[in-house]
């Protein structure tokens, strides 16, 4: 069939305009938090697996955590910890990863948080906390040997400290997730700091 047939057939039968993934996160990124988990290997080969809960509107990292064993309870208990107060976000963007069980989803109802759920294997439907994870990958987790689980919160704890004060994003203007005001320093002058 020719292409002029088919646009001839098809230009009545549009479909309305429907809102897409990128449009949900533009129109409601101060509400939104994303989780995940990813795994680390520890020196004897023992994983743990760390919990991360992330803002989408600053990319602040709200609350993490390890464990080597994570169940839903315990999932559920993190997400009230990351939000103790009337802090809750609105939307809670997730996988479809069985630890997010009945527990988990009853204490997210109850704290007034909706949840939208990524499609099967579509990790770019949460690309900030997939991009956070990369970059602690990259920056971090691939130049040490983690001995346990202390050590890696410790690691963490650390990354994450340079992760909100210093480093910049391009998507934050080259900011930091903490704002940072800084004027010019005078000619030659320079400052340091240590990690």
């Amino acid at each position: 069939m020719a292409d002029s047939n088919v646009r001839n057939r098809t230009a009545g039968h549009r479909k309305p305009f429907s809102r897409t993934w990128r449009a949900f996160l533009e129109n409601h990124v101060p509400d939104i938090v994303a989780i995940e988990f990813f795994v680390v290997a520890t020196m004897s080969l023992r994983l743990l697996y760390c919990f991360l809960v992330l803002r989408h509107d600053r990319r602040r990292i709200v609350h993490f955590n390890v464990i080597p064993c994570p169940t839903a309870r315990w999932t559920a208990q993190q997400v009230v910890e990351a939000f103790p107060f009337d802090e809750a976000p609105r939307f809670l963007i997730r996988d479809h990863d069985g630890i997010y069980g009945q527990d988990f989803r009853e204490r997210v109802k109850h704290l007034g948080i909706d949840e939208v759920v990524i499609a099967y294997r579509s990790p770019w439907q949460s690309p900030y906390v997939e991009r956070l994870i990369g970059s602690i990958r990259r920056e971090c987790l691939d130049h040490v040997i983690v001995f346990n689980e202390a050590h890696l919160l410790r690691i963490l704890t650390d990354y994450f400290a340079y992760y909100h004060q210093a480093r910049s994003h391009l998507s934050l203007e080259r900011n930091a997730p903490n704002r940072v005001t800084s004027s010019c320093p005078a000619v030659g002058a320079s400052s340091r700091f240590r990690r």
